[in-house]
């Protein structure tokens, strides 16, 4: 009998079908993967499983009892969990005060059984952590296993977790997989909603597919592969990237950042002495964890920020800083890694697609409406966009959103293209889309600056891999011989011998 099964659920928002007669189930001591691009359902049904969301129609059963979840709390008390990649932690509390927090049980704490019970249930599960310690200092990786603590203190025996390697190292990524086998082993039962195809063959036994908000799939994870995943979820066959290591690279270096400094307003350092260099025909790829300066780092190479000291040459001229109109003259394309910041929503498809070239679509200033069109009717051709000029810009997928910024940027030819974070929550058909896009940049003879918090990107993608830390480049990797542990070791300020795999450090 699963732990959890759910029949024929249906949800609908409007006209549009979330989740049409779903069929979902979960062994106990399980760990299932649920699959399927952007919009395919996954999130809607697992809300649904958490009480967030009330079906259409369709039942939950728990243990072969039907039951009604009509909130989180309903859920929890029926032991399901649910760890978000977005923690829901108070970074000022201690570990043990997270997670007893909602779950105190009376007026008075006792502190010290507390802690013991804290301590004891991570030990339990391998995880290394001081219950004293306070959240907001902890790293990442080890703030998702205060999550877990949290989920397990409420007597989880079902644990959804949402995209749980977004913004982990290799090494987090590693421990968070044995802990879930810890799990596991105790018979608790798992659902992981990943994009990360690997990871599901690497942890899960079981993997459902949702394709426009039905079950397009089900298999043992041992009797498929990525490919035949990726297959699944896009409904159609998939177009592996290639990096041509026999590409030829230019000799000079498009893009040249020498010593850049920057303080924030209350003079703490955000870039620490950052030099990078890439050339004509590469990408370089920037791999780091999330706030070690790469926001700033592509602040100041798309004209928004102003460093305190340090260069920025773009084919040997002066890149001047805080002038973003300046990127043109330069030939700069930037992808930011907020789609929804490069678009302005309210206005069409078509003025989006000029916005960054408006000069060339005026006269005496009136906008060139007939010439605006055409360029949108071509743009929209050339890089498959799903829309039509006059569409408003906000309701349009956030694939074919990065669509639009990547037609506006990429039609000119640049020399130089920061792209930051270009592939963050789009699904697999959007996210081959993109990598495509830049490896024929690439091959065109443009520098690519890369910067991504997904390292299976950075390795699949890039011709140079260097490691941010503290805003500053810790190490640099040729990529036919990147040690992933290496990097991932760098990426947590560890410091690494050149016997270890560094280059040019």
């Amino acid at each position: 009998m699963p732990v959890i099964e759910l029949r024929g659920i249906t949800k609908r928002f409007g006209s549009l079908v979330a989740n049409d007669h779903v069929d979902f189930d979960v062994e106990t001591g399980e760990i299932h993967a649920l699959l399927g691009e952007n919009g395919a359902g996954k999130s809607t049904l697992m809300k649904i499983l958490y009480g967030l969301y009330q079906p259409d129609g369709g039942e939950i059963l728990i243990n072969g009892s039907p039951v009604h979840l009509k909130s989180p709390a309903d859920a929890i008390a029926n032991g399901i969990g649910f760890v978000s990649q977005h923690f829901s932690l108070v970074p000022t509390f201690t570990v043990s005060e997270n997670v007893l927090l909602g779950h105190e049980g009376g007026f008075l704490i006792d502190k010290a059984a507390m802690k013991q019970r804290v301590t004891a249930m991570a030990d339990s599960l391998g995880m290394n952590l001081d219950p004293d310690a306070v959240v907001g200092k902890l790293a990442v990786g080890q703030q998702q296993r205060v999550e877990i603590l949290k989920a397990l203190y409420r007597k989880c025996r079902v644990l959804i977790m949402d995209e749980p390697t977004a913004v982990l190292t290799p090494q987090d990524t590693e421990k968070l997989f044995e802990t879930l086998r810890h799990l596991q082993a105790q018979g608790m039962s798992v659902i992981i909603i990943t994009h990360k195809l690997n990871e599901v063959l690497a942890v899960s036994q079981r993997v459902t597919v949702l394709r426009l908000g039905k079950v397009v799939g089900r298999t043992a994870t041992a009797d498929t592969t990525q490919t035949g995943l990726a297959e699944m979820m896009v409904g159609r066959k998939t177009v592996t990237v290639v990096r041509n290591s026999e590409h030829k690279v230019g000799d000079l270096a498009k893009l040249d950042v020498r010593d850049l400094h920057m303080t924030d307003k209350r003079g703490g350092l955000l870039l620490r002495g950052l030099s990078l260099s890439a050339r004509g025909g590469e990408i370089v790829g920037i791999a780091g964890v999330a706030g070690n300066g790469q926001s700033e780092l592509v602040s100041v190479l798309t004209g928004m920020a102003v460093p305190q000291s340090g260069s920025v040459l773009v084919n040997v001229q002066p890149m001047p800083f805080g002038q973003p109109k300046a990127l043109a003259k330069l030939k700069i394309a930037r992808i930011p890694e907020d789609r929804l910041r490069g678009i302005i929503g309210d206005l069409s498809v078509a003025d989006n697609l000029m916005l960054e070239q408006s000069d060339q679509f005026t006269s005496f200033g009136h906008l060139k409406n007939r010439q605006i069109r055409e360029n949108a009717e071509k743009l929209i051709r050339d890089f498959q966009i799903k829309a039509s000029p006059n569409d408003p810009a906000r309701t349009l997928s956030g694939g074919n959103i990065q669509k639009i910024i990547l037609a506006r940027s990429l039609a000119q030819d640049p020399e130089v293209i920061i792209a930051s974070q270009p592939t963050r929550g789009l699904d697999v058909g959007a996210t081959e889309y993109v990598h495509q896009k830049l490896i024929e940049q690439k091959q065109r003879g443009a520098a690519v600056l890369l910067i991504s918090e997904d390292l299976d990107e950075i390795l699949v993608l890039s011709d140079r891999i260097l490691v941010i830390y503290e805003g500053r480049i810790a190490g640099e990797f040729a990529a036919e011989n990147a040690d992933i542990q290496a990097i991932g070791a760098l990426m947590t300020g560890a410091n690494l011998s050149p016997e270890a795999g560094l280059a040019g450090a």
